[in-house]
């Protein structure tokens, strides 16, 4: 690899990176990119983040990288990877175990019920839509999906939710919202009117609290969202800790 691919990968990643030790890396995800491989093709995260790795500390060979979770392509924020097959068996067991704390920040079309409150829905996904569909009763092959939501601001003619996640569904916050009327911007599956530019929507993983895997150290990570006119029309980033 040429020194001038070097820098590109150092560049494109490494003012991305929210947390590294020898065990764990946590990556800023743009709208843009897929965590893991899928029909399309694209190069992923994952493939960008091992790069990175790689010409990073001159390691030979091939290097370990295991993904953690996902998030959505149109969705951005924090994911975790593991650097270390200690570190991946563990993080997939305390996902497994809901020992990891996930904040979201969603940008709606519309109000929720109240400021503060809590959703409870039960999921059916459609395989050959990718999409999941919410209603109040359990149906064969639905799963329960609970969320909590606090309106941070508003504005005239959008909401800022922050929503901390009880269970990890496909497209919960999505297909949640939506079942109350609330779509996020952008989020032309959901119910959304307009799309917006690069195929992006108003969700954005803010921030993820765990105990390091490893370490037994609290790791609590913020993940800056993108510059952008809605974005930036909420508070300061200072203002959102």
């Amino acid at each position: 690899m040429s020194r001038h691919a070097n820098k590109s990968i150092d560049k494109a990643i490494k003012p991305r990176i929210l947390f590294e030790d020898n065990h764990i890396i946590v990556v800023n995800k743009l709208t843009s990119e897929i965590v893991q491989g899928d029909k399309t093709g694209d190069k992923t995260l994952g493939d960008s983040v091992s790069e990175y790795i790689k010409t990073a500390y001159k390691k030979p060979g091939n290097v370990f990288l295991g993904v953690v979770h996902r998030l959505d392509r149109p969705t951005s924020g924090a994911v975790i990877f593991a650097k270390t097959s200690k570190a991946l068996s563990r993080l997939n067991t305390m996902f497994k175990d809901n020992e990891i704390k996930k904040i979201y920040w969603a940008v709606t079309d519309a109000m929720l019920p109240s400021d503060k409150g809590d959703l409870e829905h039960y999921l059916l996904k459609n395989q050959k839509q990718n999409k999941s569909y919410a209603q109040k009763t359990a149906v064969e092959g639905s799963k329960l999906a609970k969320l909590s939501y606090t309106v941070v601001k508003a504005t005239d003619r959008y909401y800022l939710l922050s929503i901390e996640l009880h269970t990890g569904r496909h497209h919960q916050i999505r297909a949640q919202l939506a079942a109350v009327g609330c779509r996020i911007k952008g989020d032309l599956k959901y119910g959304s009117p307009r799309s917006n530019p690069g195929g992006g929507i108003h969700l954005h993983a803010r921030s993820i609290s765990f105990i390091h895997p490893v370490s037994k150290e609290q790791i609590d990570v913020i993940a800056p969202a993108s510059k952008d006119p809605l974005w930036d029309m909420f508070p300061s980033e200072s203002e959102k800790r």
